[in-house]
């Protein structure tokens, strides 16, 4: 212990730390999962995503603006023409992934084979989201039959 009372180590310690710390804060799977969702959003919905908190995607088959809020689940708001949620939509992915994985499968869902995502997907109704807290299960509507958008072809209840 006698290294770490001479100044000269002293300010090494400090710089290993302070490395350490960094390392571990941006090597986080949530950091990770955020970094990759970033690079494969386009730059207005990069810009959209900083300085609102949430991006929106428009659908491959219908055209449809959605609206992907941070989160797991129930974090996808179908957007009318007057710019409000009109429905909200609940699917993710299979497996423990970080939310950035999840809104980045989001994206690419809605994308690529929106009907597919919306056949597997639960319907809620559109409540203004809320930060830091989580949607009340009672408001799924589990028992809906799935909805399929307008042009879709009727698609099987697996995405991922």
């Amino acid at each position: 212990m006698r290294f770490l009372r001479a100044p000269n180590q002293a300010h090494r310690l400090r710089a290993i730390r302070k490395l350490y710390r960094w390392a571990r804060c941006n090597d986080a799977p949530q950091t990770r999962g955020l970094r990759l969702l970033r690079t494969w959003l386009s730059p207005e919905q990069r810009a959209q995503f900083d300085a609102l908190g949430y991006f929106d995607v428009i659908g491959g088959v219908s055209g449809r603006r959605y609206r992907i809020y941070p989160g797991v689940s129930a974090n996808i708001h179908e957007i009318g023409e007057d710019g409000a949620p009109k429905m909200g939509w609940c699917f993710a992915p299979n497996g423990g992934l970080v939310p950035g994985d999840v809104m980045l499968a989001q994206k690419v869902a809605l994308e690529t084979s929106e009907c597919a995502a919306l056949a597997v997907a639960n319907r809620f109704p559109a409540m203004p989201p809320r930060f830091g807290t989580r949607y009340v299960s009672a408001f799924l509507d589990r028992r809906s039959s799935p909805a399929a958008s307008p042009g879709c072809p009727k698609a099987t209840r697996s995405l991922f």
